[in-house]
């Protein structure tokens, strides 16, 4: 290990493997969702509070978070700097493997299933991305990454302040897929779903009669009162609504990879294409997919955690894509992580927590097939503390984004304090 495997650090990766969020944030989306959370056990797996207020018609966010520390310089590598080879002498992805390359950058070759998105220009890449300063705790990191506003003492994410900032608000504006339980981004005063699989967005009962099972439960809660009462009837307001017209909604026939690498970002994906097939008003859909803490076990381009969570990263995005079809033109997403890692290897071939990482941005408005952003060099005199140095504000992306594709949000108001620099991803 480096000098940062420190054994807090390798407590805290050994923490966040056995969970993916911490008991902190876990409260703050109880405390978010009030009584829905009593709601959860009485009507199935997802949680929601408020009242559905969908618009149609509208453009979606869908952002992926790559959870751990993506090894962004394996992913978008610099095969144009040698320090890059100097460093990883095991690990380095070889300039002749890459795809999509230019004189600089590459991408590994796991992210094949993604090169028409690239050659078509719908997909980018921005090096050199991440927090202002920087921080190697998972779990401060990512909190520091979701709630977006460095020095606030309010705990509200960027992605509940946006949903807040647009015109009408309801409980689908933002979605979180595949965990029953918001993320950091999502929490916040204003109303979000999170769910394992949007089959948990109806109400059990329902196979017997349910004109008079829906009747019954709008009967019995009608005149209560608090917090359950309010989630009581939102479960049955989802149901009988966006629920019902999910589950009656055809299946496509799009194929989605089933090999067990794949899984873990092709079911919420597929889910996040059926929600914006539906159209009944989802501003953002989030994501969390994957482990890319490795420390251990990274391997190179023919074996190891990496070059798998890529493949199966790269496969299901590819699979959500072609699924969307026309509906492309309103969808974009958006990957973030908590930090990079670092640029050399570590004793066990792995890599320990880094600073500067990388975004890929793909689908609407992107100016694709292009790698955007300031690269400082890997050169000893370029490093911040033996990292890579981090020159694009991640905010930033995210605000170009939003300034793009939702124009109604106030981009400062999001990102209170950011200096505002655009990045040039979107048109």
């Amino acid at each position: 290990m480096t000098d940062h495997a420190t054994s807090a650090e390798n407590a805290c990766c050994r923490d966040f493997s056995r969970s993916r969020m911490s008991r902190r944030s876990l409260l703050q989306g109880a405390a978010a969702l009030g009584g829905s959370m009593a709601v959860t056990q009485m009507f199935g797996d997802a949680m929601m509070q408020a009242t559905f207020a969908g618009t149609s018609g509208g453009n979606t966010m869908v952002v992926i978070s790559l959870r751990g520390g993506i090894d962004g310089l394996g992913l978008v590598v610099p095969h144009g700097d040698p320090s890059y080879y100097t460093a990883r002498p095991t690990t380095a992805v070889p300039a002749a493997s890459l795809i999509c390359k230019d004189s600089m950058f590459g991408l590994h070759p796991a992210m094949a299933p993604l090169a028409p998105l690239w050659q078509s220009g719908e997909l980018a890449a921005i090096q050199a991305t991440g927090l202002a300063v920087p921080n190697r705790s998972h779990f401060s990191a990512i909190e520091a990454v979701e709630d977006a506003d460095p020095g606030s003492a309010i705990r509200s994410g960027w992605i509940n302040r946006m949903i807040g900032l647009g015109s009408g608000h309801g409980t689908l504006d933002a979605v979180q897929l595949g965990m029953n339980f918001p993320s950091t981004a999502l929490t916040g005063s204003n109303p979000v779903l999170a769910t394992q699989d949007l089959d948990g967005l109806l109400v059990p009962g329902l196979e017997d009669r349910p004109a008079q099972r829906y009747q019954s439960l709008q009967t019995a809660w009608a005149a209560a009162q608090g917090p359950l009462a309010n989630g009581a009837r939102e479960a049955v307001t989802i149901s009988r609504g966006p629920g019902q017209k999910l589950k009656a909604m055809p299946a496509t026939g799009a194929t989605y990879p089933t090999v067990w690498n794949a899984t873990p970002f092709a079911q919420p994906l597929k889910n996040a294409a059926k929600l914006i097939r539906a159209d009944i008003g989802t501003d953002v859909i989030a994501i969390d997919a994957g482990n890319w803490d490795l420390h251990t076990g990274y391997g190179t381009i023919s074996w190891g955690t990496m070059q798998s969570n890529i493949s199966g990263f790269a496969q299901s995005l590819a699979a959500f894509m072609d699924d969307l079809g026309a509906l492309r033109s309103r969808v974009t997403v958006v990957t973030i992580s908590e930090f990079g890692r670092r640029i050399a290897e570590n004793g066990s071939r792995g890599f320990d927590h880094g600073w500067g990482n990388m975004m890929l941005v793909a689908g609407a408005g992107v100016k694709g097939g292009a790698y955007h952003g300031r690269w400082p060099g890997l050169g000893s005199g370029s490093l911040v503390d033996s990292d890579l140095q981090v020159t694009t504000d991640y905010r930033n992306v995210l605000g170009e984004i939003v300034a793009k594709r939702f124009p109604d949000r106030s981009v400062p108001a999001l990102f209170p304090g950011l200096a505002i620099e655009p990045v040039g991803v979107m048109a």
